[in-house]
């Protein structure tokens, strides 16, 4: 790449910390001289996980100066897209987006060539289940039916004026083919897969930690994520589980679980490690998912998924290998998936080589080579 050669990183915004966050972070890896364009910042929602971005050099838009914001950008997305085509980016020769939600794609890219690293078209506006069940409220429904139908529209035009697409997977691929009409570049995003030394220290650091096996559900604890599955087949079957992540279910999910059930919260990546490597397995109730870095997470450490068959575990998965998947999104459902899972062997060694196509180190090397060929 030329010395002057200047790239900027846009991203929706920084309000959690999920899939979309991490590939953000390996591309300010890849480009640490880069600026991090986002609509606003809320450094208390991303609780510990703020810390990774405190040192970076991320420019708000004038979206993030609306009173009250961090409470109100649900509906007040209608004018993120201006907050994004407001930004001066005349001196950058290269923008990534990295969009889902919020209209990053919608910058104006006039002296470079603008590369969308698309997570999904934003799924409340094409049909797909969201972090919340909107549309229990009819007259929230309503006003979110008129809003979508309109943003429909925006994201349609700001989706034309991208020069290049990169879709994490085949699922997205499709999506940005069927609402976009344009193709797009499967580049999976990067996963933390550890090397086998550190695996065999988390293995001991597990097995002094937590005394017998569970299995262990890691996500938001939202309603898109069907959290509640997880728990309420814990509960019937009683199986431990141990739940990492947090959200605005997780009042109502304490409420109806056992003692069998544990709260982690949300946990640093240690953590995470340590909770993985003494898993039985990961349950994942998640419908429709863009792509799904935790399941793969999961299997870098040898430990197989529990998966609705759907989405992006369709192409991480390998049935009767290194998981199996549940048809029906109902307890009942995945009762039936555990029962099978119980009766089945995995081979931990097989599971962690196919993880290994995800890595973090491969993700580099597509994005670089992507780039180098524009």
């Amino acid at each position: 790449m030329p010395k002057k050669f200047k790239i900027a990183l846009i991203h929706d915004y920084l309000r959690e910390y999920g899939g979309a966050e991490r590939v953000l972070e390996v591309l300010h890896e890849l480009y640490p001289q880069a600026p991090i364009y986002v609509s606003f910042v809320d450094k208390k929602a991303m609780g510990i996980h703020w810390q990774r971005f405190t040192n970076w050099d991320i420019c708000q838009t004038w979206f993030a100066k609306i009173p009250l914001i961090k409470k109100l950008y649900s509906p007040l997305r209608v004018l993120a897209d201006r907050a994004f085509m407001a930004l001066d980016l005349s001196n950058f020769d290269l923008v990534i987006s990295s969009s889902n939600a919020f209209e990053a794609k919608a910058v104006q890219v006039l002296n470079g060539i603008h590369v969308c690293y698309c997570h999904t078209p934003p799924r409340a506006l094409y049909g797909y289940s969201t972090m919340t069940d909107w549309q229990k409220n009819p007259l929230i429904k309503l006003g979110g039916i008129l809003i979508n139908h309109y943003m429909r529209i925006i994201d349609f035009k700001h989706a034309q004026k991208v020069d290049h697409f990169i879709a994490n997977s085949q699922e997205t691929k499709r999506r940005i083919e069927k609402f976009y009409r344009r193709t797009s570049t499967v580049i999976h995003p990067p996963v933390n897969v550890p090397k086998k030394v550190e695996l065999e220290k988390y293995q001991k650091l597990a097995e002094k930690k937590y005394q017998t096996k569970y299995y262990l559900y890691i996500s938001r604890l939202s309603f898109s994520k069907h959290p509640e599955l997880a728990v309420q087949a814990a509960n019937q079957l009683g199986i431990n589980l141990k739940i990492a992540g947090s959200g605005k279910m997780e009042p109502k999910l304490r409420e109806m679980a056992g003692k069998n059930i544990e709260f982690m919260g949300a946990v640093d990546d240690q953590e995470l490690h340590v909770l993985l490597a003494g898993a039985r397995g990961l349950i994942y109730p998640v419908e429709d998912e863009d792509f799904g870095i935790v399941p793969v997470e999961a299997m870098a450490h040898g430990v197989p998924v529990i998966a609705h068959k759907s989405g992006g575990p369709l192409e991480t998965v390998i049935e009767g290998k290194t998981g199996m998947f549940f048809e029906e999104l109902s307890v009942a459902g995945l009762i039936k998936a555990l029962k099978k899972f119980e009766k089945t062997k995995f081979d931990t060694e097989k599971i962690i080589q196919h993880a290994q196509k995800f890595s973090k180190t491969k993700f580099q090397q597509h994005i670089k080579s992507f780039i180098i060929q524009l």
